[in-house]
């Protein structure tokens, strides 16, 4: 453990940003989680919008890398279109 004082100060804000920043890139996992498990197009239409403004924040704070979070844009909005596709699809 650390003796001088500001580097006790520097290990209190690192604990209590790491807990921080777990609960918020657990959040993001759930809410892809939850979106990549919906199988009704308009929900998932209806949920895409607040998972990547919740993974911009994410990138924007360092919390998850800019190119990780583009890249789970990116399979997000496939798995949306994809779903749409389905849904107006003539079913034969």
């Amino acid at each position: 453990m650390a003796n001088i004082k500001s580097a006790k100060k520097r290990v209190r804000q690192n604990e209590k940003r790491r807990l921080h920043n777990r609960y918020y890139a657990k959040t993001a996992r759930t809410l892809v989680r939850d979106l990549r498990a919906e199988k009704d197009a308009d929900k998932a239409a209806e949920l895409l919008p607040t998972v990547m403004k919740h993974l911009d924040k994410l990138a924007h704070k360092n919390i998850i890398h800019a190119n990780k979070a583009s890249n789970l844009k990116s399979k997000l909005a496939k798995h949306v279109n994809a779903l749409r596709k389905e849904a107006t699809a003539p079913a034969s």
